[in-house]
């Protein structure tokens, strides 16, 4: 297998933001380094990988590379702009820097930084048989399908007792979604290479991950054991269960002049 690693980080980090967070959830302090680099850490050993692409933010690209240009560089990353409001513009414009010569490409979340090593093997073992494969967890919890936020006109009573005087958010159950079956779907996702490239030539990209436009060309997904320590970053409470999980310390715990 020779295989191109795709990891897109163009992302906004939207909710990361709007749930305290103060820059992007792949600059975060991770033991030392970035996040994006313990997440490019994870594929630069293994013996089929071959090239690894990075595609950053459209807006704010030279602050992006000034930052994590040089770091990634070091290790032999290829770093390009990716899209400006899609995902699948971030993956299509890494996906133009994938050698030619590669057989396989994986994509890979930017925000997965302590993937376990066995399900990395595991998903590239299935791909050696199976022209699209990825990992994915059951589901283990009741799902309901919900209305939109509500304001409420009252004042929430724990706001209250803390001063904040702020009105509650509501939302109600609008129905409850069998789970059978279900499952929570993780990177990285490992595709033929020739079969991405057709995914990504088709005239409607719109999708939520890769998979989702193999799906629509009509080619089978396999799937294989996901891990639940595979966590992907979307609110600080995740960064903190990631530095727990990966043994990281945070940035207050390390001497000043080691901190970045």
């Amino acid at each position: 297998m020779n295989l191109a690693v795709i990891i897109p980080a163009a992302g906004a980090s939207q909710r990361y933001a709007a749930s305290g967070g103060l820059r992007s959830k792949v600059d975060e302090d991770l033991g030392g380094r970035p996040v994006l680099q313990r997440t490019v850490e994870l594929f630069v050993n293994l013996d089929c990988v071959r090239s690894i692409i990075v595609a950053g933010p459209a807006e704010g690209y030279e602050e992006f590379l000034a930052f994590h240009g040089d770091k990634l560089g070091l290790i032999g990353v290829k770093v390009c702009r990716g899209g400006k409001t899609h995902r699948w513009e971030t993956v299509k414009a890494a996906l133009e820097l994938v050698p030619a010569d590669a057989t396989h490409v994986a994509v890979h979340d930017a925000a997965r930084p302590i993937t376990p090593i066995e399900l990395i093997e595991r998903v590239l073992a299935a791909a050696e048989k199976h022209p699209a494969v990825i990992p994915a967890i059951d589901v283990p919890d009741t799902i309901k399908r919900a209305s939109a936020p509500t304001e409420s006109k009252e004042i929430d009573p724990f706001d209250a007792i803390l001063g904040v005087g702020a009105k509650a958010s509501y939302r109600t159950v609008e129905g409850t979604v069998p789970r059978e079956g279900l499952v929570l779907v993780q990177t990285p996702q490992v595709f033929e290479a020739g079969l991405l490239r057709r995914a990504y030539a088709q005239s409607d990209l719109s999708s939520t991950d890769d998979a989702g436009l193999i799906e629509r060309l009509g080619e089978p997904v396999v799937i294989v054991e996901g891990d639940p320590r595979n966590l992907k970053i979307t609110r600080p409470i995740d960064l903190h269960t990631v530095r727990l999980l990966g043994g990281f310390k945070g940035p207050t715990e390390r001497p000043t002049h080691k901190r970045f």
